[in-house]
């Protein structure tokens, strides 16, 4: 059985705007996009956000779960979200390839996760490819730090502001930097 476009596009294949089924892919972002317009304009009180982020994703998120709009992303149906999670103003989360945010993250404001890269060759460039994003439970997210495709931030670590991530982060540490180091061990 063939798989489909969006099954394609989260397992990592290349996906080609001359893709015969490009369309579902342009629809669903047509469809993120007015749910995005909403929920970023005007004022909403908590539940009024969590029940447009639940339409956006497809899935209820929970009571505890908070963000601050405005909060942009090109798809919206791969984002997850746990318990707890706080994610601040201004965010921006290119979920093609799939994000997930476990328990208690702390995201702070201007945060990019990105799952989409382009590939290297010029004849290809308009392609697409989609790797996943976890953030572990406990971890925390500094202002305008970029995460890109493919990484897992490991469980209670902090990414320092601004820092761009490239590779795994292992659990309890600190990363800071362009591209990202792990600069200290966290002790309990």
């Amino acid at each position: 059985m063939n798989k489909g476009i969006f099954e394609r596009d989260r397992s990592g294949e290349v996906i080609s705007i001359s893709d015969p089924e490009f369309y579902k892919m342009s629809e669903a972002i047509e469809r993120a996009q007015k749910l995005i317009a909403e929920l970023n304009t005007g004022y909403h009180s908590a539940q009024k956000v969590r029940d447009l982020f639940s339409q956006l994703t497809g899935e209820i998120v929970d009571e505890t779960f908070e963000l601050l709009p405005p909060f942009y992303t090109d798809y919206g149906q791969n984002i997850r979200v746990g318990k707890e999670v706080f994610i601040n103003q201004g965010c921006t989360f290119m979920d093609r390839g799939g994000i997930t945010i476990e328990d208690h993250v702390l995201i702070a404001p201007k945060v990019n996760l990105v799952t989409i890269n382009h590939p290297v060759s010029p004849s290809q460039r308009r392609s697409t490819i989609s790797n996943p994003i976890v953030i572990k439970k406990g971890a925390w997210i500094g202002i305008a730090a970029t995460i890109m495709p493919g990484v897992t931030v490991g469980e209670n670590s902090i990414i320092s502001a601004g820092a761009v991530v490239t590779k795994d982060v292992p659990a309890n540490t600190i990363m800071a930097g362009v591209p990202a180091k792990v600069i200290k061990t966290i002790e309990d």
